[in-house]
């Protein structure tokens, strides 16, 4: 059986951070904002893979 913490490291983080990226994403874009536009792609590239980097050490 899985510790407890790995749904919310599978399941919520990624889609809070993921959505909260590609809001950061469009705001960047239709502002023509560089810098809102990076943090927008670096917490979607975060959300996506924060279950690979967590997960191992939580399942083991």
């Amino acid at each position: 059986m899985a510790t407890s913490g790995t749904l919310f490291f599978s399941h919520i983080i990624p889609v809070i951070l993921g959505l909260i990226g590609i809001l950061f994403l469009g705001n960047g874009i239709m502002q023509d904002e560089k810098k809102l536009t990076i943090i927008g792609i670096v917490l979607f590239l975060i959300g996506c893979f924060v279950p690979y980097i967590i997960l191992p050490f939580l399942i083991r």
